[in-house]
């Protein structure tokens, strides 16, 4: 029989039980407010003309010749904050965006740089309005293969290099802006399953060429589908965590436009008083939007430890995904 000593040796080296949670969130904004009377003329509509069909009364713009990685370094260092973690103990930067500084090199590896984390892991997720739901998805599973013990997920976008102000379909919705979390191995909380899918079929619904890298959008169909894809992703991802949809305390969508947030409300018969809709004043920031909804909930003091919080986005390409999380905070 082994000795007291040998056995609490041996329990000294086991490993800790993996559990990935999000331990910090944060955010950042551009400082530059611009409200809707600064668009209508290009686009020839009223200001009560975009609130009616989206719901959002202005958006933040970053400078011309700001670098998205600062942004996104902004939005980490917050939700370092948050989190009560220094730099150096990030082992994996992962940045969500479709509108990069470069081609190349990608952004997370500037913004780990910039953070000072000594050499983390770091690489980029595309996938439009869906990437930090995707960015979170590969976080979680480096986390519990154990190749990480703290991440941080970055959604930062500058989507004003890539609208066109004369487009009535595009000119009011995007905006600027990067959200963050810290992921951690061992955590209070908890990431569920994240659930992915796409349909490529509906790839030129949202695009933005090379040439000109300007937005184009078919409102209209992307609206029927983004509503479709978000409650399926709803569904999919309560089913995959066990936990039925009435369960679930806050809807955290990404924030594409207010219509779409009421119409899929209804389509699950959710409750608006657990619908978080912070596009008024922000615009649909992309990748940046789930993060930086989970912060000014934060902020709000909206978050409570053990509460069962739905993420889900849908995107260009045609993309979607969600996650039920259980919120621990630090």
């Amino acid at each position: 029989m082994a000795s007291a000593a040998t056995r609490s040796a041996a329990s000294a080296v086991e490993p800790l039980t993996t559990n990935p949670g999000i331990v910090g969130v944060g955010g950042a904004l551009p400082p530059d407010v611009v409200e809707n009377a600064a668009i209508t003329p290009l686009i020839g509509v009223s200001d009560e003309w975009i609130v009616k069909r989206t719901g959002i009364r202005a958006r933040r713009y970053a400078d011309p010749r700001s670098a998205l990685a600062d942004l996104a370094a902004q939005a980490g260092a917050a939700a370092l904050l948050d989190a009560g973690l220094d730099a150096s103990q990030v082992d994996l930067v992962l940045v969500a965006s479709c509108s990069q500084d470069s081609v190349m090199p990608n952004a997370a590896p500037v913004v780990a740089h910039l953070l000072g984390t000594g050499g983390a892991g770091a690489f980029d997720v595309g996938s439009a309005c869906t990437g930090f739901i995707a960015a979170l998805a590969a976080a979680r599973g480096i986390l519990l293969a154990g190749g990480a013990d703290h991440a941080l997920v970055i959604g930062a976008e500058i989507m004003s290099r890539h609208v066109d102000p004369h487009d009535r379909n595009t000119a009011a919705l995007f905006g600027d802006g990067a959200g963050a979390v810290v992921c951690s191995a061992r955590a209070a909380g908890a990431i569920g399953p994240v659930v992915l899918g796409s349909d490529g079929n509906h790839r030129g619904l949202i695009v933005a060429d090379r040439d000109t890298g300007l937005l184009a959008m078919d409102g209209h169909e992307t609206f029927k589908q983004a509503v479709r894809r978000l409650a399926e992703g709803s569904v999919a991802a309560c089913e995959r965590a066990d936990v039925a949809l009435d369960e679930i305390e806050l809807f955290v969508y990404h924030q594409a436009n207010s219509r779409i947030l009421r119409a899929v409300a209804e389509r699950l018969d959710v409750p608006l008083v657990k619908l978080l809709d912070h596009i008024a004043e922000l615009g649909n920031t992309s990748a940046a939007s789930v993060p930086l909804a989970l912060a000014q909930a934060r902020a709000d003091g909206r978050l409570r430890t053990g509460m069962r919080i739905l993420l889900a986005a849908a995107g260009a390409g045609f993309t979607w995904g969600g996650c039920v999380i259980e919120w621990g905070g630090q």
